[in-house]
């Protein structure tokens, strides 16, 4: 058995706060640059993004609604701890997503370069929430419990969910702008599935 020097050591109350934090901006900033460029995203976000385009509604709000019912789920599968830093993370995100508009603005950005900073900016988010006992809600908290219940990885569940959001999604944006938003998601979810393992990972 390993001794006490090998033994994973939990993260402290400071360490969550700041992964939580450090998620909530990057995917709070990749947002940004999402509706910047008229894209659409996979998961919760990616519903509440297709809602606020057709309804004209806030992005947060919505966001933040979609999620309510999951962290149920989110409690009883994995936990009080996991549901409260999963609320925490959502609520913070879409707070962040109505102030950061007043301190950041984005201008000419190619579609190809902003898929793959979009991919890159809210898979590291994912990542850093993930680790730290964390998710945004929804489809983030089903995968995290099909992967540890069945082993089949967060980022091919979340990739499933994506390509029937991106069908919809065909309905109410150009293709081109489909097209694009389709090689953001792939970054993201290859960015999950290849990073997120608890095999290789202990925390």
């Amino acid at each position: 058995m390993p001794d006490a020097q090998t033994q994973p050591k939990r993260h402290s109350l400071i360490e969550d706060a700041q992964g939580i934090a450090y998620g909530s901006f990057m995917a709070a900033t990749g947002v940004l640059l999402l509706t910047h460029l008229g894209f659409v995203t996979g998961q919760t976000a990616g519903l509440a993004l297709l809602i606020s385009y057709a309804t004209g509604w806030g992005f947060a709000p919505v966001f933040f609604v979609i999620n309510l019912p999951f962290y149920w789920l989110g409690y009883k599968r994995l936990g009080l701890a996991f549901m409260l830093k999963s609320f925490a993370a959502v609520a913070l995100m879409s707070v962040l997503v109505v102030l950061l508009p007043q301190g950041l603005e984005f201008g000419r950005v190619h579609p190809a370069i902003g898929a793959v900073l979009i991919g890159g900016l809210i898979g590291s988010a994912l990542l850093a929430l993930f680790r730290h006992g964390s998710s945004l809600g929804g489809i983030g908290i089903l995968a995290l419990h099909l992967q540890d219940a069945t082993g089949f990885r967060a980022g091919w569940t979340q990739l499933i969910f994506d390509i029937c959001i991106f069908a919809t999604a065909l309905l109410l944006r150009d293709w081109q702008l489909v097209a694009w938003s389709f090689l953001g998601a792939l970054v993201l979810n290859l960015v999950i599935a290849i990073n997120h393992r608890r095999d290789r990972y202990i925390v």
